[in-house]
């Protein structure tokens, strides 16, 4: 993670629905920098969550960055409506197409930064030839899909792979799956910089989750 910013972007997949707006504003006040917003499918990924109305209604409720982690495929005929709703970060899956690099492409044309998530067993291989195309890695360190799933420990080698592939370039490299203030340190250390917690941040104190998690992934010596 060298020189690049530690940041906790809390997934609010796993927020109370009923007051959402409230919850955005709970995890901001308590420390978070980025909202993580998972949409699903449910025909790439086997759970449904929520689409572009519900961000949009979301947007003006903070000012923290909209971390978009788009779960759906096809992806490329909706990127332009959660452009419009505020996102200004959009991830899709290396796996959700056939045509990766025209996706990375029209993602930045619409003024936002691009993302390729990985499902675990997709290799970092597959971002050889987008590398320079990326703002952002994600590292699936679950199957996606479900909240509340256990981190895969074999993981970490993909994670140090990703960070070397990335070099000196100015990508940030997430981690969603199964985070915790128990394992964000040998997270961070094996090269993340970008740690997204849904339960481990919405159970308890939120503003003392968040920063239990930041001060593990801060010790990375």
């Amino acid at each position: 993670m060298k020189n690049r910013p530690l940041l906790i972007a809390p997934s609010i997949l796993a927020a109370d629905f009923a007051k959402l707006g409230e919850e955005v504003r709970a995890i901001e006040a308590g420390g978070a920098d980025w909202v993580h917003i998972d949409v699903m499918d449910g025909h790439f990924v086997p759970n449904i969550s929520f689409g572009f109305p519900v961000m949009q209604s979301l947007r003006p409720v903070t000012k923290m960055p909209f971390d978009v982690h788009l779960m759906i495929a096809p992806a490329d005929p909706y990127l332009a409506q959660f452009a419009a709703a505020g996102a200004d970060i959009i991830t899709v899956h290396a796996e959700a197409g056939p045509h990766l690099h025209r996706s990375l492409q029209a993602i930045r044309a619409l003024g936002k930064k691009a993302g390729v998530s990985l499902n675990p067993g997709t290799p970092v291989s597959v971002l050889e030839h987008v590398i320079d195309e990326l703002d952002l890695i994600l590292v699936m360190t679950v199957n996606p899909g479900f909240g509340g799933q256990g981190f895969i420990p074999s993981m970490l080698d993909k994670i140090r792979q990703a960070r070397a592939l990335i070099g000196g370039r100015a990508i940030d490299l997430q981690v969603d799956g199964g985070i915790t203030a128990k394992n964000a340190g040998e997270v961070a250390r094996a090269g993340a910089n970008v740690l997204v917690a849904g339960s481990a941040v919405f159970k308890g104190d939120y503003a003392a989750n968040i920063k239990a998690i930041r001060n593990a992934a801060a010790v990375t010596a």
